[in-house]
């Protein structure tokens, strides 16, 4: 099963840019998106009160 996938424009200051491009320069994500991707969920996540980190 695959699911769809939503391209969504966001704008970003540039300090929050520059930590997510030393993220994926440090090689713990591998893109910008995968980041935002990632903690996007876990926001979401947590406000559903399914995560507990």
């Amino acid at each position: 099963m695959s699911k769809e996938v939503v391209v969504v424009n966001i704008r970003l200051p540039d300090n929050i840019v520059s930590w997510l491009d030393s993220l994926v320069e440090e090689e713990v994500y591998n893109s910008r998106s995968e980041a935002i991707r990632e903690f996007s969920r876990h926001y979401v996540m947590r406000q559903r009160g399914e995560c507990h980190s």
